[in-house]
C-alpha cells in the first residue's frame, strides 16, 4: 500500500450494503469486550437495527474501500435539558488499522451528525481499563463524568 493510499480515511454512513464490513467489525468489538466469535449474530443485530433504523451506524475505510473501523449511534433524550441527546455506544477500529487516526475520525464525524440531527449532547461509557480510548476521549474533548455513577441492572 502507497504512503497516500495509508492516509486516506473515509467516513460514512453505512446501509445495508456494507453488512458483511460491518458485522466482521462488530463481532470483532463483541470479541474485544469478551464475547465469543458469533458473526452471524453479530450481522443479523446490525441487520435489525438498519432495517429498523433504530440507530446510526458509521463506517470507515481505506482508499481502497477496505473497512477499518465503525461507530454506532443510538438516539436518546436528556429529561432534565429537554432535549435530544445520542449514546455513542460502539466504537471499534481492526486491530491493524488502529493508531492512524481512525477512531478520531469516527468520533469527529459521530459528532457531526448528531450535531445536525439535533442532539445536545453526545455520551458514551468505556470499560475502566480502556487506557488507550480514555486518552483518545480525552484529547477529542469529551469530560469525563464527575457527578454520576453509573448503574446496571441484568434482566
Amino acid at each position: 500500500m502507497s504512503d497516500a493510499t495509508a492516509t486516506v480515511i473515509e467516513v460514512r454512513s453505512a446501509g445495508l450494503d456494507d453488512l458483511p464490513a460491518l458485522a466482521a467489525l462488530f463481532d470483532g468489538y463483541r470479541v474485544f469486550y469478551g464475547q465469543p466469535s458469533d458473526p452471524v449474530r453479530a450481522g443479523a443485530f446490525l441487520r435489525e437495527r438498519l432495517e429498523r433504523g433504530d440507530s446510526w451506524l458509521l463506517l470507515a475505510v481505506d482508499g481502497q474501500g477496505a473497512a477499518l473501523g465503525f461507530v454506532q449511534l443510538y438516539p436518546s433524550f436528556t429529561s432534565v435539558g429537554t432535549a435530544p441527546i445520542e449514546i455513542l455506544n460502539d466504537l471499534f477500529v481492526a486491530p491493524e488499522s488502529r493508531g492512524r487516526g481512525v477512531a478520531r475520525a469516527l468520533l469527529r464525524r459521530a459528532a457531526d451528525d448528531a450535531r445536525a440531527r439535533g442532539a445536545v449532547k453526545l455520551v458514551l461509557s468505556t470499560a475502566v481499563d480502556n487506557g488507550p480510548a480514555q486518552a483518545l476521549y480525552a484529547s477529542e474533548g469529551w469530560e469525563r463524568d464527575g457527578g454520576f455513577v453509573e448503574y446496571a441492572r441484568r434482566l
